[in-house]
């Protein structure tokens, strides 16, 4: 009795600092600020990037980019100065990072006309040229390690907000103050990153399903992430690059089979039958019958059997099994099938592609029309 009374008592205590470490990790993000977000900022008035603060705004980003061009991920870059050693910033493409600082620049250097917006903004561009691979895809930062950042990073969605900005670039009027022969290189780079995509998407079985969150630079093979981020199908990082190809103006036939192939398996991936829910301060699945499906964020490549990881690399196939740490600390369960299967819906009405016969492609991946309308 008294040994059970000690296991109790030392049972709340790592639960009791569990929780104050959670609120000291709440409180240090309070004090510090989010992350850089562009989205605060798209909507602001032209007057207000003229005024004070957002000329300081601008003034701290500039700040906070690299030498090499691009800006840290999780680090509020327009909140305060960067005041650390220079040398140490690393930038980086992930989280978010890098592409919203450009967008913000771009928009201060159009209604201010400062030359040092343009050209941090061209710097970090440059660096996005020169760091895609001859294979069509990016590291997760530049210049890459040796570790997994340098396969061509899918995960928390780097590649396709890579891939989004250069489109932009490339065809918005908004950024016609880049010079014509970047504006083409921009082009150029995202019709590499779609042929990229389309020679990662992997096939089991012969048939062709999503996409791992990384894949090799060189073969396009898929690899694995951080300890817990083991080789797999993606039910996050596909989601969003399956978006994107329905992005394309008149899409090639391969770009039509991945999407197609993409879709078929979100329809047979959902997890019926269990929703997510705090169980006494840790994420836990319930059973509901009537709950809306979920997608798993990774599934065995062979079986398309969910599973999930602790930092030893063990896969689990309980999401109840792994420990509370990575239970509350990683997205192992979403919807995203079901922006998928929405974005799909739109896609279809908009091309009528169950009917149209193959077209001829070109080389940057686009259908060649051969005289039928969609």
């Amino acid at each position: 009795m008294e040994n059970d009374i000690i296991v109790s008592c030392r049972n709340r205590k790592k639960e009791h600092l569990f929780v104050w470490a959670l609120v000291v990790v709440c409180l240090c993000g309070m004090a510090h600020g989010a992350r850089f977000s562009w989205s605060s900022y798209a909507s602001k008035p032209d007057d207000w990037y003229r005024g004070e603060e957002g000329r300081r705004i601008a003034e701290n980003i500039l700040s906070w980019q690299d030498e090499h061009g691009s800006w840290p991920k999780n680090e509020n870059t327009a909140s305060a100065p960067f005041d650390g050693e220079w040398d140490k910033l690393q930038g980086t493409f992930d989280n978010g990072a890098t592409t919203g600082e450009m967008r913000f620049l771009a928009r201060a250097f159009r209604v201010t006309g400062e030359a040092k917006y343009q050209e941090a903004f061209l710097k970090a561009l440059d660096l996005i040229l020169k760091a895609q691979y001859p294979t069509g895809g990016w590291p997760q930062y530049y210049p890459p390690s040796k570790a997994y950042h340098r396969y061509i990073t899918f995960n928390d969605n780097t590649m396709v907000q890579l891939m989004i900005l250069l489109e932009e670039i490339a065809t918005g009027p908004e950024y016609d103050f880049v010079d014509a022969p970047r504006r083409q290189a921009a082009k150029k780079a995202f019709n590499r990153g779609v042929e990229c995509i389309l020679k990662c998407q992997i096939r089991v079985k012969d048939k062709l399903t999503v996409w791992c969150a990384q894949h090799d630079e060189l073969d396009y093979s898929p690899r694995p992430g951080r300890s817990y981020e083991l080789v797999s199908l993606s039910g996050s990082e596909s989601a969003d690059i399956l978006k994107l190809l329905m992005r394309l103006e008149n899409p090639s036939r391969a770009v039509i089979d991945a999407i197609t192939a993409g879709v078929e398996w979100y329809e047979s991936a959902k997890v019926t039958g269990i929703r997510i829910q705090s169980v006494q301060g840790r994420r836990t699945a319930v059973q509901d019958p009537n709950a809306e499906p979920l997608w798993a964020r990774f599934y065995e490549i062979d079986s398309n059997r969910p599973f999930f990881c602790d930092r030893d690399g063990v896969p689990k196939y309980d999401y109840n099994q792994i420990d509370r740490e990575r239970s509350n600390g990683y997205s192992w369960y979403g919807d995203w099938g079901q922006d998928v299967i929405k974005a799909y819906q739109k896609w279809l009405k908009k091309w009528k592609l169950l009917l149209e016969p193959a077209k001829t492609e070109s080389p940057s991946g686009s259908r060649e029309s051969t005289g039928n309308k969609p």
